[in-house]
């Protein structure tokens, strides 16, 4: 299916606005550490969670909200991850009753995330300051999505953004997204923090069925560094100003959705692999011809997860044992004989590895095509027709410069 990138994030889609600000969680000045994105309308919620068993208070807070299926606001902090923090159960409460109050919604209806140092005592007083002025500067257009996108990096280079428009019923409908991720990226149910939008009409126990499929095949399958976060959440708000029919499970639109929400996804990884925490490289492995999807998948993740394969993409090695290294402690039950390897990038391809064993290459030109910014590892088990892909970066110096001094 073809879809059209639009510009705007999470304000693309009909009927949501977002702001970012600084409100004092951070010491610099210049970074913004606040963020809200509002519906004009209660919008169907769904949402997936870290499944690290020390999480923050905005989770369990969040939980309780979107129980009934149904949210209006999304509020975010940088700066402090509100995690084992003391009183921060009812610190997130608060700020729940703050935007409540500011932007005239339930407070019900209000989600709060937070990132950044785990264990840090947090103050009210920020929120004070911040969620009138975010409030007061919610905007609908592109502008209030990227004052929002950053508001909630941490180590972040960049704002990550996307949306996407497609037809429904007829209708014009959009998905936008919004994301921070650098480190601590190693997820089971989510990655970092990441926020979606869509104008699309869609049921509460739709969306969260949708989103649900999405995520194993995306936002499970990146890893910087094996670490998974705290606070990991993505939270999917529909307003239906789209005016669509509400989607229905096992009709067209439903799978046009469906393929949308996956294109966002999928950009949404490159995105945060790409910005991982010291990389300068972004490293995408399909894997092709496996007996299963679960072993698809979870071969994919375990070579971009390893550390030493990661390091020889720093290093342009063309290293291939490495790849079938994580290959063969993958969890499960088959063959590597058969496995090929192919190395990628815009500068041509090698094929390094036949039958689990050497292929002949130019290591000249196996390093010409490693020392490009994004690249590709294609796999092939021979083993059956399921496919899967991952997304990593490389493991460089930085890594631990920046995490050697991640408090200071």
């Amino acid at each position: 299916m073809a879809f059209t990138s639009v510009p705007g994030g999470v304000c693309a889609p009909r009927g949501f606005a977002a702001a970012g600000v600084h409100c004092g969680i951070r010491h610099n000045h210049d970074k913004k550490d606040l963020a809200i994105i509002k519906a004009d309308v209660r919008c169907s919620a769904a949402a997936c969670y870290t499944t690290n068993k020390v999480h923050g208070h905005p989770i369990d807070i969040d939980r309780a909200h979107i129980a009934d299926g149904y949210a209006q606001a999304v509020l975010v902090n940088s700066g402090n991850a509100n995690t084992c923090a003391p009183g921060g159960r009812e610190l997130a409460l608060a700020t729940c009753e703050l935007a409540a109050a500011a932007l005239g919604v339930p407070k019900a209806d209000i989600l709060p995330s937070s990132t950044g140092v785990i264990g840090q005592a947090m103050e009210l007083a920020p929120f004070e300051r911040g969620i009138p002025a975010a409030a007061a500067a919610l905007d609908h257009s592109p502008a209030g999505s990227l004052a929002a996108a950053e508001a909630i990096m941490t180590t972040d280079t960049h704002p990550k953004q996307a949306a996407v428009e497609f037809t429904l019923s007829g209708k014009r409908c959009r998905i936008g997204a919004i994301a921070k991720g650098s480190g601590m990226i190693h997820p089971n149910m989510a990655t970092m923090l990441l926020f979606l939008t869509t104008d699309a009409a869609v049921a509460p126990e739709v969306l969260q069925g949708i989103l649900s499929d999405v995520v194993p095949a995306t936002f499970n399958q990146i890893s910087v560094d094996g670490d998974t976060s705290t606070n990991d959440t993505v939270l999917l708000l529909a307003s239906g100003l789209a005016g669509n029919a509400p989607l229905a499970p096992g009709t067209q639109d439903h799978a046009t959705f469906t393929a949308a929400l996956t294109e966002v996804a999928e950009a949404m990884c490159r995105e945060l692999a790409g910005d991982g925490e010291g990389a300068t490289k972004l490293l995408e492995c399909t894997v092709n011809g496996a007996p299963d999807i679960q072993t698809a998948r979870a071969v994919a993740r375990s070579v971009i997860s390893s550390s030493l394969f990661k390091a020889a993409m720093f290093g342009a090695d063309a290293n291939w044992g490495r790849i079938l290294c994580a290959i063969g402690y993958t969890p499960g039950d088959f063959d590597i004989s058969r496995t090929r390897v192919w190395l990628a990038s815009a500068a041509g391809e090698v094929y390094v590895c036949e039958n689990a064993a050497h292929h002949p290459y130019s290591e000249e030109q196996a390093a010409r095509i490693l020392r490009e910014k994004e690249i590709d590892i294609r796999i092939d088990l021979g083993l059956g027709g399921a496919t899967a892909k991952a997304w990593g970066c490389d493991l460089t110096y930085d890594y631990v410069r920046i995490n050697g001094d991640y408090r200071t």
